[in-house]
């Protein structure tokens, strides 16, 4: 391959590995967008051979799991935090480009009595020497949104289970390129979406799968959050390091045309339709509305921080973008992504079915019919319906922390797993397939709101896969929580 063509790939956001076969899309504005067009589309349309079907896999039992982090920010210093309350982790390696964010980290270990370390400080590719070195069997991700592929690669490549903030992947060259790999090394590839962890989430899951809900018709889900403040916390060092978002990464990631985090609100509403294990996204059409405020706020900045003025006369990404997903049941699903109105928050989770419906934002009632269920039957609800992981650990994650607790339920469920040799909850599959989200909405958008099919990352398995019941009876359940004083004897809150 030319270097110019590489660079060309690496610029746009692709792997090297993607053929050029099918002819460019011409509905796009610029011969750039057609050229973007063109290599989403191709890697959409890959259809490699499975070496290893991942889905309802068990890796070999481990007593202790030492895991290293990589990334040590905001999410990642909390999630070394987190890590520290739940036995039988080792946290054994901590990577990042700060010697500060590394001193930090191992601070929380001192705190909570835990041995120092081992440090990887210094430039951008530090994971490799950790990877490489084989101390760690899972390595937690929580970098900028381009170094979650290249660093849950290298950790299966070096015998290690990968875990991925979200989203995983940015680009479908990616997303083929995670599940090539956990397939062919055996190793979990695993996308942290802390709101499947959620105690809302959690309930109407156990509820679909208790049969509630009847058939699921529809879902909606979505990530509106006014991100104003984070985006333009600029850092204060000279390296760029401090601030919100190290180098302003979030703030660059907007000049892409495309739903750039669209897990938080799907990946819940995939669990409830089995997604994966029975049924699957078949195609979405995306549209995006105009930039009525990032470009205006950037101006107002640079004229009070000539930093800022690298951003001017950039086209940034508009304000609310929605795609539109049916799956192969027939069932449909709506994703919004807003980050630059002034709104409130919500992450919608709606779910509609033939017996019964749901939703958590800005209210969180649920309905059997044209009124909302009353306070009495809602308690009644939660009472019968909410699911085991929560009564066995709910308790305790709240008090642990990480929004509300749901970080640290998904912490402590992917650790249980792994411990006890279960299949985790979300796998290599899931990671790719609400991952890809974002390129194939970034295709749609610049062909004028096309449809364009969703790969089938399981490749015909979907049909067979069966859904993983995070209820404890295949086992598992049996990881204590230490450092929590009113703990009982068994690791486990009184409730």
């Amino acid at each position: 391959m030319s270097t110019n063509r590489r660079t060309f790939l690496k610029h746009i956001g692709l792997g090297a590995g993607v053929a050029a076969t099918t002819p460019l899309m011409t509905s796009c504005s610029t011969a750039s967008d057609e050229e973007k067009a063109k290599f989403i589309r191709e890697s959409a349309e890959r259809v490699p051979a499975m070496n290893f079907n991942m889905c309802g896999y068990a890796a070999p039992k481990l007593e202790k799991v030492r895991v290293g982090f990589v990334g040590i920010g905001d999410r990642g210093s909390g999630a070394v935090q987190r890590m520290t309350y739940i036995d039988g982790v080792e946290i054994v390696a901590l990577c990042d480009v700060r010697q500060s964010a590394v001193d930090g980290a191992q601070k929380i270990l001192a705190d909570a009595g835990l041995p120092k370390a081992k440090e990887y400080v210094g430039s951008e590719t530090e994971f490799k020497k950790l990877a490489a070195d084989g101390i760690c069997d899972l390595i937690y991700t929580a970098t900028p949104w381009e170094w979650h592929v290249p660093v849950g690669i290298a950790a299966m490549e070096g015998g290690a289970h990968a875990a991925l903030e979200v989203s995983a992947a940015k680009t479908m060259d990616e997303c083929w390129q995670m599940v090539e790999t956990s397939e062919r090394t055996k190793k979990h590839c695993v996308i942290l979406e802390n709101c499947c962890y959620d105690f809302f989430e959690l309930l109407t899951l156990n509820m679909v799968r208790q049969g509630v809900f009847g058939d699921l018709i529809h879902g909606e889900g979505a990530y509106i959050h006014d991100l104003d403040y984070w985006h333009f916390n600029k850092p204060q060092d000279e390296k760029m390091t401090d601030g919100a978002y190290y180098k302003m990464w979030r703030l660059h990631e907007n000049t892409r045309q495309a739903n750039v985090y669209p897990t938080h609100g799907l990946g819940p509403i995939c669990q409830a339709m089995n997604i994966n294990r029975g049924d699957k996204m078949d195609y979405l059409t995306a549209m995006i509305s105009e930039d009525f405020t990032l470009k205006n706020r950037i101006e107002e900045k640079a004229k009070e921080d000539p930093f800022f003025e690298q951003f001017v006369g950039q086209k940034m990404r508009g304000n609310m973008d929605l795609q539109m997903i049916k799956t192969n049941k027939g069932r449909t699903i709506l994703i919004q992504h807003d980050i630059s109105s002034p709104r409130p928050y919500s992450r919608i989770h709606m779910l509609s079915g033939t017996k019964c419906f749901a939703q958590k934002w800005p209210l969180q009632h649920i309905a059997f019919g044209h009124n909302v269920v009353d306070d009495a039957k809602m308690k009644e609800l939660e009472e019968k319906y909410t699911p085991e992981i929560v009564r066995r650990v709910g308790e305790m994650a709240k008090k642990v922390g990480g929004h509300g607790g749901m970080d640290f339920i998904m912490d402590w469920r992917l650790i249980d797993c792994l411990r006890n040799g279960l299949p985790v909850d979300m796998d290599v599959y899931d990671a790719a397939a609400w991952s890809c989200i974002t390129p194939l909405s970034e295709w749609s958008i610049a062909n004028g709101s096309k449809p364009i099919d969703i790969p089938d990352f399981t490749r015909g398995a979907w049909k067979t896969n069966k859904p993983v019941q995070p209820d404890f009876s295949a086992g598992g359940g049996n990881t204590k929580v230490r450092n929590l004083t009113d703990a009982n004897a068994e690791g486990q809150l009184s409730v």
